[in-house]
């Protein structure tokens, strides 16, 4: 009589498998990755936007704020928030505050024309502001204001966790690196700040309000605005 052979060795790994994750559903249809990576990128953008509107809200719980208390709305970002290009200016002004969006107006206009310069479509990138209330009268913010807002700035930059950081301004470049120096020799150098044992490239420059009222300085934009250029293609963003 000729014993029968059982695969014991298939047997138990299909065993283990179902103790390990129960209800495994085996098929020959090669996977489509493509899908895979479609399904991850909505999730991706879902979970940032619910992490980004729970951020807003722990903004809006602030009390005792001079900046909240005189400001019309909350100015968080706008743009793409999947971007690998995430740029922070320094607060909202006047038309900022109307409308809740950065970058209005004149300054705005000129921002899209600087980035354009290097090919780049706004739309394309994610904005925001080292401080999300309007100070008033346009003020320069304090630096003990800075500090305040600057623990929320750094948990924006961790969610939308971009590629590259371009900061604009001395009050954003103090909110995010804590230099508070003359931004005319900070800016034009690659630096590198840390946050959540993730490692950011930081590009400092001047704001756009300020070359609308020092246009002079303009020439010195554009040299930064290369170097960011540069640093995309070594880095081969796609944007």
């Amino acid at each position: 009589m000729t014993k029968k052979m059982i695969n014991q060795k298939g047997k138990l790994n299909e065993e283990l498998i179902n103790t390990i994750e129960p209800n495994f559903v085996f098929k020959d249809k090669p996977i489509n990755r493509f899908n895979t990576l479609e399904i991850n990128d909505v999730n991706n953008s879902a979970n940032k936007t619910e992490l980004l509107n729970e951020l807003k809200k722990h903004i809006n719980s602030i009390e005792n704020c001079n900046l909240k208390n005189n400001s019309q709305n909350l100015v968080l970002g706008d743009g793409n928030i999947n971007s690998p290009i995430m740029l922070i200016g320094e607060a909202p002004g006047i038309e900022e505050d109307k409308s809740g969006t950065p970058f209005k107006g004149e300054v705005g206009e000129l921002l899209n024309k600087m980035l354009l310069a290097i090919q780049i479509k706004r739309k394309n990138i994610y904005c925001s502001y080292a401080i999300n209330f309007r100070p008033p009268e346009d003020r320069k913010p304090t630096s003990q204001e800075i500090k305040r807002y600057s623990f929320f700035l750094k948990e924006h930059i961790s969610i939308i966790n971009p590629k590259i950081v371009i900061v604009m301004g001395s009050s954003a470049m103090e909110a995010v690196t804590g230099i508070n120096t003359k931004i005319s020799s900070e800016r034009g150098k690659w630096k590198e700040v840390i946050l959540k044992n993730e490692t950011y490239p930081i590009m400092i420059t001047f704001n756009p309000s300020y070359l609308i009222r020092f246009p002079e300085n303009k020439k010195y934009s554009w040299e930064d605005l290369k170097r960011i250029k540069q640093k995309i293609q070594d880095l081969e963003i796609k944007i």
